[in-house]
């Protein structure tokens, strides 16, 4: 097994949204969109695409609701011990374990997981590190409200896309009202909200921001700013909570959290049975969409390394398993029609559908995810409508738990 480390190979590149926005809000003058690149899948740019209102609503035929109690408020390794981030005690989550062929559902944890794998498996994960990308933030009045800025994705030229949300104890709700569009921030830094985002959307949860911090903005994050959190969580976790075992390019607004159950044991394990892993990197941003609402471009790399391994495995009639979501939208992103996996990098607007399919995933790891989540049509796409309703009606009577810190799915052929 090897476990392929890739760095950061994501440049900045002019986009063409943030051109118009500063056009209209400064006086600025701005040149034409930026060309994009196709990739071999034909879904990948140079620049981030540009979203409009008109998106169509991405969603899954599986219906639910999270229980009471679904929802993993504490790190698996913390609950009922004296443990420490960062423990095996990670690996303790549960794990479903469902097959398509003859829609099988099989409980084990997730410490078990080299036993639902054969010799041979190439398993690819995501190196992408969270950053503490949540700033406190208030009016530019001096009696300003409280706001919470979440950093999702960096733009050229100093513009973010950026969704300001309301403290709720260690973690924040969804702002109902129209938030201030001057906010102060911490250490004389500012942050101007310029319009909503997509471009054209009179209402909307997330905007585009300039910022103007003192430092540059990884630095101003180290000092100043903590990770993104939600109301579900128990206390304020470190930002070591949202870290895995492969975290090693910082760029994420939020945790690839597929991965946050694997351990240092387990990877050992993996090895010795023959399991091979590889690594993509895409940088996700804020996991807040609204029903049905697809995600936004993001970016990522696939490694050349990564690319060959996944096309040795297919051709040896072995398995490709993706660690996430993120996996299968990178992987998928740079695959052509035939089946074969290419190398590449820059941004992605790739939506898994049913109706797309996939074309060099098998099968994949991943956490339970929110009723009508536009990840749910993806998980559709691989596991097929049957298996998945059975798979989450399985979670909700068994007790299986949700968000980051909750348990595991592992989806096979």
């Amino acid at each position: 097994m090897r476990l392929l480390d890739v760095s950061d190979a994501t440049r900045r590149h002019g986009h063409p949204a943030a051109i118009a926005i500063a056009a209209r809000t400064t006086g600025a003058t701005g040149g034409p969109p930026a060309a994009g690149t196709s990739g071999a899948g034909g879904e990948t740019t140079s620049a981030p695409p540009i979203p409009t209102r008109q998106r169509r609503t991405v969603t899954s035929t599986v219906r639910f609701r999270i229980p009471d109690g679904g929802e993993a408020g504490t790190p698996a390794e913390l609950r009922g011990t004296a443990g420490e981030i960062g423990a095996d005690g990670r690996a303790a989550v549960r794990l479903m374990v469902t097959h398509r062929v003859g829609t099988t559902v099989e409980h084990l944890r997730f410490a078990q997981l080299a036993d639902a794998l054969d010799p041979g498996d190439l398993v690819v994960v995501n190196t992408s590190a969270v950053l503490p990308a949540a700033l406190d933030a208030h009016g530019s009045g001096p009696e300003g409200p409280g706001v919470r800025l979440h950093l999702s994705t960096e733009q050229p030229g100093g513009f973010w896309v950026v969704e300001p949300r309301r403290p709720a104890g260690a973690g924040t709700d969804r702002m109902t009202e129209t938030p201030p569009t001057r906010l102060v921030l911490a250490g004389g830094g500012r942050a101007e909200l310029l319009a909503p985002y997509p471009s054209g959307t009179p209402v909307s949860r997330l905007w585009l921001a300039r910022l103007d911090l003192p430092t540059d903005t990884r630095s101003y994050l180290a000092a100043h700013g903590q990770p993104i959190r939600y109301a579900h969580v128990d206390r304020a976790w470190p930002l070591e909570a949202y870290q895995s075992v492969f975290s090693r390019v910082p760029g994420s607004a939020e945790m690839p959290s597929a991965a946050r159950p694997f351990t240092d044991a387990l990877v050992t394990d993996l090895v010795t049975r023959g399991v091979t892993i590889a690594s993509v990197t895409l940088h996700t941003g804020v996991s807040s969409q609204e029903a049905g609402e697809p995600p936004y471009a993001e970016r990522y790399t696939v490694p050349p390394a990564t690319a060959a391994l996944v096309n040795v495995a297919r051709r040896g009639g072995r398995r490709v398993i993706a660690v996430g979501t993120t996996v299968v939208r990178a992987l998928e992103t740079t695959a052509d029609d035939r089946g074969d996996a290419h190398p590449g990098s820059g941004w992605t607007d790739l939506v898994v559908t049913p109706e797309r399919g996939v074309r060099v995933i098998d099968g994949l790891i991943t956490g339970w995810h929110e009723p009508e989540s536009s990840h749910l049509a993806m998980l559709e796409a691989i596991a097929g409508p049957d298996l998945l309703a059975a798979s989450y009606t399985a979670a909700v009577d068994g007790g299986y738990r949700w968000h980051e810190f909750g348990d595991s799915h592992l989806i096979l052929p």
